[in-house]
């Protein structure tokens, strides 16, 4: 009984932790600041001031991989703009589909995640 629960309390804590945290808008505002990886583009940000890579590094690599290439059950992302469409991309971002939970993205950086995952080809 004892080793049920641990499990289920263990494969909950991984679950919820892999997918991704809550609003953290202000941390990630103080971090622009500080980092260094910054290129003559700004690291890539859209018009609307967010950075699709970050966002995606700091809510999808859990799943799917540091570099995108998919593990276990997730799909990679590294080619995704070749398989799906931009429209497929939002909705699946957007609703979830499958084990991905969806709300994860929203508003700007949800705009900004799908148009950067649409160019990877």
């Amino acid at each position: 009984m004892k080793k049920k629960l641990l499990a289920m309390l263990f494969g909950s804590a991984l679950i919820l932790g892999a997918c991704g945290g809550g609003n953290d808008t202000a941390e990630d505002e103080a971090e622009k600041g500080n980092d260094n990886t910054a290129t003559e583009e700004s690291a890539g940000e859209n018009a609307a001031g967010v950075d699709p890579e970050k966002v995606v590094q700091q809510k999808c690599i859990s799943c799917h991989g540091e570099n995108l290439e998919g593990q276990g059950n997730f799909p990679a992302l590294n080619d995704v703009g070749s398989r799906l469409s931009k429209d497929e991309i939002h909705d699946i971002v957007a609703n979830g589909k499958g084990a991905m939970p969806g709300g994860l993205v929203e508003g700007e950086e949800l705009d900004a995640v799908v148009q950067w995952l649409s160019e990877k080809k």
